[in-house]
């Protein structure tokens, strides 16, 4: 069978093979000779490691540069947030370490910040990964262990014991593991359309006698409930304000600022005329229905909305466009996309356009996307031409606060996230040879957590650096932004 491949980086035909199930088994069980399950616990720093600041100095030479200093302001609050701003840092140390050589469609920076609740297209919650800017193929066990590590950094900003720690740690690894081998055994029809609902994750643990399925519980409905106002409505109220007559994004600098006022020798017609363009490049890029659906909105405005902690600093829009009335909003969010900050570790994307590489990876990973996913290039008054992709601002999007866990929690919480990432590998790599690498003990989940622990103790290095280069003035920083 020939497959061609249809993205504007790939043109390239190639040939899908198709071994059975006991060739993938076998394909597995070969992988633990390249790299055994309890080498996935190894990580020794390199005396030739590179300075982690230098790393993110580097990233920044790209960044807008009065944005750089938040950026490093909100990496300084704790070492979870840095650790979230650090992909590339992780990424350059799990260049060297041990991998099985089976690949999936990766997210590049999973985290646990990075896994939440948002709307179906059917409008249902669903649980899932929810951030691709650094998604390309690679090895799976990347996501898995950068998971591991947030937990038990998220556990030590919290103060719980090693032992809590670690216990949340393993939950990824045996998570991870259990819902891959559930997932082997399913139809490929059956995995493609696996999903995590929210409602159905709920009943669950109101049925459950556990405790800690009672509190999650309580604390879940409460996320369910906010995360249903988290929409356009809501970005309506506190994003804009009325003035003679029309809807106006409310200009509040450095974190949102008006496109007008940030190029004010930009004529206004020219403006106008160039952000128009931008829409229609992006709307060809969205299913035929979507297309329609979008012209029913009139676009008013843009405005560049600082968001995130490792994203601060590249360059992210939200556009405001109306449907029957100032009432009927819809806000759009434009976010720069560069390289993924593993392409220079498993390769360069096989898309032109890192935008729609994000968008790919996607469709790829997540069981549902918003609708209006899509992406496009432009030029910048500054001539520079960038690459973004393009969704919803506000979707029903939810997030389980790690601030406000319990270790039980924690342990549960760690478990379901590991849970989304095994279907999310399994819907682009081999669920089979996964599932057979890491067979059925737990030889894999404690070499996980080992893994992260000892990561945790770097980044925790890594943070004191970024602390030692803001005192000594090596760094700008921008703190309460």
């Amino acid at each position: 069978m020939e497959e061609n491949t249809k993205s504007t980086g790939s043109h390239q035909s190639r040939t899908v093979e198709h071994p059975t199930v006991q060739e993938r088994v076998d394909l597995g069980k070969k992988a633990r000779s390249v790299a055994s399950r309890s080498a996935q616990a190894e990580f020794s720093p390199p005396p030739d490691r590179p300075d982690p600041v230098s790393l993110l100095e580097r990233q920044a030479v790209t960044r807008v540069p009065e944005l750089v200093p938040i950026r490093y302001g909100r990496m300084l609050v704790s070492p979870f947030t840095f650790y979230r701003g650090a992909a590339l840092v992780m990424a350059s140390d799990l260049a060297s370490t041990p991998r099985s050589g089976l690949k999936a469609q990766v997210c590049g920076d999973a985290h646990l910040s990075n896994f939440g609740l948002f709307a179906s297209p059917e409008r249902t919650l669903m649980f899932d990964v929810n951030d691709f800017d650094e998604t390309l193929p690679g090895p799976w066990e990347w996501d898995v262990k950068r998971l591991a590590a947030s937990v038990v950094i998220a556990a030590r900003d919290r103060e719980f014991t090693d032992k809590e720690a670690r216990a949340a740690a393993t939950a990824v690894g045996s998570g991870y593991r259990r819902e891959m081998a559930q997932l082997a055994t399913m139809s490929t029809l059956d995995v493609w359309y696996s999903r995590i609902d929210v409602a159905a994750l709920l009943a669950e643990l109101e049925s459950s006698r556990s405790k800690t399925d009672k509190r999650m519980a309580a604390r879940t409905s409460k996320i369910m409930s906010k995360a249903r106002t988290r929409d356009s409505m809501q970005a309506l109220d506190k994003l804009t304000q009325v003035v003679d007559g029309q809807r106006r994004i409310i200009s509040d600098p450095p974190l949102v600022v008006p496109a007008e006022e940030l190029f004010p020798q930009v004529q206004a017609d020219a403006l106008s005329e160039q952000l128009h363009q931008l829409i229609n490049s992006y709307r060809r890029t969205l299913q035929t229905d979507r297309r329609h659906l979008l012209e029913e909105f009139q676009f008013l405005q843009v405005a560049r909305k600082v968001v995130g902690v490792g994203s601060v600093g590249t360059r992210a829009w939200i556009l405001l466009l109306v449907g029957r009335d100032n009432d009927d909003p819809l806000f759009l969010q434009a976010k720069e996309a560069e390289a993924s900050v593993l392409e220079e570790f498993v390769g360069k994307s096989g898309y032109a356009n890192h935008g729609e590489r994000v968008v790919a990876g996607q469709h790829l990973m997540q069981a549902a996307s918003d609708i209006f996913l899509g992406w496009q290039q432009t030029q910048g008054p500054d001539g520079v031409t960038r690459d973004y992709y393009i969704r919803q601002l506000r979707d029903w999007k939810g997030s389980f606060e790690v601030e406000g866990s319990i270790p039980a929690g924690l342990i549960k919480y760690s478990e379901v996230c590991a849970q989304a990432l095994a279907r999310a590998h399994a819907r682009s790599g081999d669920r089979i040879a996964i599932a057979s690498y890491l067979g059925s003990g737990p030889s894999f989940d404690r070499a996980i957590s080992d893994f992260a622990a000892a990561y945790a103790d770097q980044n925790q290095r890594d943070y004191e650096a970024l602390k030692q280069a803001a005192a000594s003035g090596r760094i700008q920083v921008e703190s309460g932004l």
